[in-house]
């Protein structure tokens, strides 16, 4: 089986992919959180840092660009190319009322000429340019019917991989994934095809491959993996640790990297309580402490509290 790492904003950084792909594996390939180009400037310097080879050493990565504006995309594929990625992936799911304003992400996905137009400049680039383009997308922006016709355009082209989150952006992530048009996807999609969503546990993993008469393979995990950073390697059979000590690890790497790069504490604070809001799961006979450690404003009373959930 192959798994997928999926970019969570501010969450999936380099440092987080690194620490992580040292400490538990298992994960095939990774995405990382989009990169945003604009007039003259394929990426920012903070974007350029997340993507340097130099700090995904050792990590299949495949770089995320989120535009409405083929040319955008093309320089921002000319300059990852002279980095030396060979795969670029489309974000046609992000659901934030921001990004689907300015007509991007999920908001892309209702201006069906557009985007057609739009694909049909990016991969006559990358045919001629040699990268392959995959794509991560919703099945719609307001009706999951919309999903059909949104096939037709996918399969007019050379997709390297098809991800499908299996929701409309209305949706954002609540509710059941709708089910019936990954079946959809199964039976009329051309290209390699990817299922993203809702995968929390092995359970969840097995009742969806029931549901749609097939192993699911490759799969994408995001909020999953984040939440229980051993799902991977359960789910590929391999004997996991019942204890906490790889995640206490990762943890501490992850604490103590922030506190290199980021200032003043708080934001060290704000960064390590965003993971603990995914964490928490783990640990659901201890969430007094987990209120108490949200609610730190100093590194030794936060010390002190993580400590305790991580050990006993």
């Amino acid at each position: 089986m192959k798994i997928y790492a999926a970019p969570l904003e501010g969450v999936t950084t380099y440092i987080f992919r690194k620490a992580y792909n040292e400490i538990y594996g298992s994960v095939d390939k990774y995405f990382a959180p989009f990169l945003s180009p604009a007039e003259n400037c394929p990426m920012t310097p903070r974007e350029k840092k997340d993507i340097a080879p130099e700090n995904n050493s050792g990590i299949n990565l495949v770089p995320q660009i989120l535009t409405c504006r083929s040319e955008h995309f093309i320089e921002a594929g000319k300059e990852l190319a002279s980095m030396g990625y060979k795969e670029i992936n489309l974000n046609l799911g992000c659901p934030s009322g921001t990004v689907c304003a300015k007509g991007k992400g999920s908001g892309f996905l209702h201006e069906k000429d557009a985007l057609q137009k739009f694909l049909d400049d990016i991969y006559s680039y990358s045919e001629a340019e040699g990268m392959k383009i995959s794509i991560k997308t919703r099945l719609g922006y307001a009706d999951p019917e919309e999903f059909y016709e949104l096939v037709e355009i996918f399969n007019a082209f050379p997709v390297r991989e098809l991800i499908v989150h299996p929701r409309i952006r209305t949706d954002f992530y609540k509710g059941e994934p709708r089910k019936e048009f990954f079946t959809y996807a199964l039976e009329h999609v051309k290209c390699p095809l990817v299922y993203n969503g809702n995968i929390f546990s092995c359970e969840d993993y097995e009742e969806f491959s029931s549901y749609f008469g097939v192993s699911l393979d490759p799969i994408m995990l995001g909020r999953g993996l984040v939440s229980d950073p051993s799902l991977a390697g359960k789910l590929k059979g391999e004997t996991v640790q019942t204890d906490f000590a790889k995640l206490r690890k990762l943890h501490d790497i992850l604490y103590h990297k922030y506190q290199k790069i980021m200032s003043p504490d708080i934001n060290v604070l704000y960064k390590m309580r965003e993971l603990w809001t995914y964490w928490q799961v783990l640990f659901e006979d201890k969430d007094r402490e987990i209120k108490r450690l949200l609610k730190a404003k100093k590194y030794a009373e936060y010390e002190a509290i993580a400590s305790r959930i991580l050990t006993e």
